[in-house]
């Protein structure tokens, strides 16, 4: 079990372990690791070490900033970098190099976290199998043959191979819940609009969330303290009270009254995975939780999010569309023909589905639900029949998308394994703003089982 942000944050303060020293092993297993993973596009080594050098001067000098002082922390290779490039995992933006920093990056800086370097993803993040990139295939450090799932791909198999304390990344349609989920991490989705996402390159305005990939439940919500805020530069930033995260999952839960929607949500499981649900089911009545089932309305509509995709990459079509990848080119693309009254009506719907989800959380605190229906496809299997990668995508994404929809706070946590040894997750989500619910939920979860304390053998392999 590797140590919590808040661990090595104590070791860091009473200096039993060096920022410099920490950030020295980090790098190593990079450079031991990466090459079987490609979970990293640029590694950082020299500008890492000059920061925890940095870090660690403050601290002994008596400055320290917080919890992610002189740790390690990876960034998704979609958020802007001033003088780093910033691809998007694309050759449309190989050479990119932002002058600034994202707002997120900027939150990470000020808290004294170091930046090891840029992780890969599917391109544009327009994808959930992250085997789409100008760099290469990302691989699962539980079973290389797999797919470490997207598009935050990268980020989430770093995160589990240690190659990183946590790591930020994206979620417009699971994207954070997905990877985190079949590489045996947690992945935080927060409210739409808690975490600012300028300075990130868009899939979808209306969809994109920006979120915490990490080792527990505990680091996400360390984490999420310090990515949270209002953005008054950020349209889609709100300006909503932001509580104490951390303390907040510290504290008895009073009794959940837990939603499981099973119509749509649990269809055609993997038996494995429905196993370990039912466990997880179990576990939260052992914890004195009430379950009821609810049904839920789920939109499938894409018009939205396509029509948005297309009018992000309109300007880079005309000159450079032969450097996308052709599975990209063809989604961006299949938004060209959306008129704008369609595209306004689909953006109507997507409010009236905000608003309405509301009423149920009148009657649960949490709702749950598999994170992802099926196991991590083999990598192999996928290039010999490239046609079932979409349909298999799309079976990835089907538990998580509703919740980018809604646009509610949504966690995955670790639940089980499969016979072949991957990763299950489970997902909880619950009302707008209410990140300390689900990570309160999570928590206790996660302290009823030992999931999270198993690591991939590929760390001492």
């Amino acid at each position: 079990m590797r140590p919590t942000i808040q661990q090595l944050s104590r070791q860091i303060r009473d200096h039993s372990i060096s920022p410099v020293e920490l950030t020295r092993d980090c790098l190593a297993r990079i450079a031991d690791l990466n090459p079987k993973l490609n979970a990293f596009i640029t590694v950082l080594a020299e500008s890492a070490l000059d920061q925890a050098r940095q870090a660690e001067h403050e601290i002994r000098s008596g400055n320290h900033r917080g919890p992610l002082h002189g740790i390690p922390i990876g960034l998704k290779d979609i958020f802007d970098t001033a003088g780093t490039r910033t691809t998007a995992a694309s050759g449309v933006f190989k050479d990119r190099i932002p002058t600034a920093d994202a707002e997120v990056v900027r939150r990470l800086r000020n808290a004294g976290a170091i930046i090891p370097g840029k992780q890969n993803l599917h391109e544009f993040a327009y994808g959930a199998s992250s085997m789409i990139s100008f760099f290469g295939e990302i691989h699962n450090p539980w079973d290389t043959a797999r797919l470490a799932g997207g598009s935050s791909g990268g980020s989430a198999a770093s995160v589990a191979a240690g190659l990183g304390f946590a790591a930020v990344g994206t979620d417009t349609a699971g994207s954070v819940r997905l990877p985190a989920a079949y590489c045996g991490v947690v992945g935080l989705k927060p409210t739409y609009g808690r975490v600012s996402a300028r300075g990130v390159i868009p899939l979808s305005w209306s969809y994109d969330h920006v979120g915490p990939i990490a080792n527990s439940v505990e680091d996400a919500a360390v984490m999420l303290q310090v990515l949270a805020g209002y953005d008054p530069a950020d349209p889609g930033s709100v300006d909503a009270p932001v509580p104490d995260f951390v303390a907040a999952i510290a504290q008895p839960p009073s009794r959940l009254h837990i939603g499981v929607p099973r119509e749509i949500f649990f269809d055609d499981l993997h038996p494995e995975i429905a196993a370990a649900i039912e466990k997880a089911i179990e576990i939260f009545h052992e914890l004195q939780a009430a379950i009821c089932e609810v049904k839920l309305e789920v939109s499938t509509d894409r018009t939205l999010s396509s029509a948005e995709s297309f009018a992000y990459h309109e300007q880079f079509l005309a000159s450079s569309s032969e450097l996308y990848q052709p599975a990209t080119l063809a989604r961006i693309q299949s938004g060209a023909k959306i008129s704008a009254s369609r595209a306004l009506h689909a953006s109507r719907d997507l409010q009236a589905s905000r608003h309405a989800i509301r009423k149920v959380f009148e009657e649960v605190d949490v709702l749950l639900t598999p994170t992802v229906p099926i196991p991590p496809p083999v990598i192999a299997d996928l290039r010999e029949h490239p046609d079932s990668l979409r349909p298999q995508e799309l079976m990835m994404l089907r538990n998580t998308r509703p919740f980018n929809v809604w646009g509610i706070p949504t966690i995955s946590v670790p639940c089980g394994f499969t016979k072949d040894g991957l990763p299950i997750g489970l997902q909880l989500a619950a009302a707008h703003w209410r990140e300390d619910v689900v990570l309160r939920a999570a928590y206790a979860y996660e302290q009823a089982t030992e999931w999270h304390t198993d690591l991939p053998s590929l760390i001492n392999s």
